[in-house]
Parts: structure tokens; C-alpha cells; sequence
């Protein structure tokens, strides 16, 4: 691979992952839940893993030319962080971090990786992430093949994805562990924060077919 787009390609990806959104919002949150917050991180990286099997496959690049499917999926996306954000909501009195607290059943960590894997896989701006900024890394000259360093940088950001939720859950942790107050916080601002984005995901489809049928009638 070329080393220059390489590393240019860590920098953004960096940059990215360490802009606060729904990713940091359910890190959080499920720190505050849950024994540990591996599960969680784990859910979320392996939602990008799917996207990046799906660019390696060609899929990505496919459904992102069908404006139909990407705004159901748009939709659906919506959908889910409105109900993730609405149940963190109804919990945010009584949050907390604490070692009786935290319960870590097996059943709980198996839901908590699918709502991360849930919340970044059928994200669709995570699906346009890779579509349209993977393969401006990408050399056509380089000794691999193009999918294959389609599926490295696209491991790549998944790697340095999962360090940056990793700290971020672990700061959150230890400055939140002996503030129940702070906890419901960052909490409520947590549930905000995917409702908001429920909100606006929703909106970006809802908005345009409103106008379109309001110009018909």
C-alpha cells in the first residue's frame, strides 16, 4: 500500500473516531449499565466490520447508487436510535457505576453487543463513510488489490475505532464512579444526544417528501 495515503488515511480516521456522536453516546452509557463495557465497544466495531465486508464485496458502493434502499435504511437507522435514546431516557434518574450495580449477566452482555452492532451498522453515514472516503486511500498502483486494501484500511479504522471507544469508556468510568450525580448527567445527555440524531436522520427523508407532495397537491 502506499505509505503517504496510509497514514493520511489513520489521521482522518482518527480524527473521526474521536468526534463525539451516537458511538461515544452508547459507549457511555453502557459503561454506566454494565460490569464491563467490552461488550458494548465490541457491538460497535463489529457493526464497521460489516460495512467494511460489505465494501470488500462490492455491496456498499451498490447500495449506496439505490436511494431507495439507502433511505429505508436511513429510516430504519433512525428508528432504532429513537427507541435506543427513549430507553436510555426513561433510565437516566437512577444511573449509576458500581460494582453492585453493574451486573454483567451473560444476557446482558449478549444484548448490549447487538445494540452496539446494531447502532453502528445500520448507521447509514457509516455506510457513506466507507463508500465515499475509503477509496480516496486507495492506490490503483500499489502491489495489492484494491479490495484488499479496501478491507485493510477498513480494519484499520475498526482497530483504531475500538481503542478510542475503549478510552473513552474507561475515562467515563473512572471519573463517573464516584459522582452518581455526574452519571445521570452524562446519562441524560447521552439519551439526548441519539434521539437528537434519531430525530435528524428522520427528518433528512421525511422533510424532502413532505415538499415533494406538498408542490403535487
Amino acid at each position: 500500500m502506499n505509505p503517504q495515503l496510509f497514514f493520511a488515511f489513520v489521521l482522518v480516521a482518527v480524527a473521526l473516531a474521536c468526534t463525539p456522536g451516537v458511538d461515544w453516546a452508547y459507549s457511555i452509557t453502557a459503561g454506566l449499565r454494565q460490569r464491563s463495557f467490552v461488550p458494548a465497544v465490541a457491538g460497535l466495531c463489529g457493526g464497521y466490520l460489516l460495512h467494511t465486508l460489505l465494501m470488500v464485496a462490492g455491496l456498499a458502493a451498490l447500495l449506496s447508487g439505490l436511494p431507495g434502499v439507502l433511505g429505508w435504511l436511513t429510516v430504519a437507522g433512525a428508528g432504532y436510535l429513537l427507541w435506543l435514546g427513549i430507553s436510555t431516557l426513561r433510565s437516566w434518574r437512577g444511573a449509576s457505576f458500581s460494582a453492585a450495580d453493574a451486573v454483567g449477566k451473560p444476557a446482558n452482555q449478549l444484548r448490549t453487543f447487538l445494540q452496539g452492532m446494531g447502532t453502528s451498522g445500520i448507521n447509514p453515514k457509516g455506510l457513506l463513510f466507507y463508500v465515499a472516503l475509503v477509496p480516496q486511500f486507495v492506490s490503483p498502483e500499489a502491489s495489492l488489490p484494491v479490495p484488499v486494501q479496501s478491507g485493510l484500511l477498513g480494519l484499520t479504522f475498526v482497530l483504531l475505532a475500538g481503542a478510542v471507544y475503549t478510552c473513552v469508556a474507561l475515562l467515563a468510568r473512572k471519573l463517573l464512579q464516584s459522582r452518581p450525580g455526574a452519571a445521570r448527567t452524562v446519562t441524560l445527555a447521552s439519551g439526548i444526544i441519539m434521539v437528537a440524531l434519531g430525530v435528524a436522520l428522520l427528518s433528512e427523508q421525511l422533510v424532502p417528501l413532505v415538499a415533494k407532495l406538498t408542490q403535487q397537491a
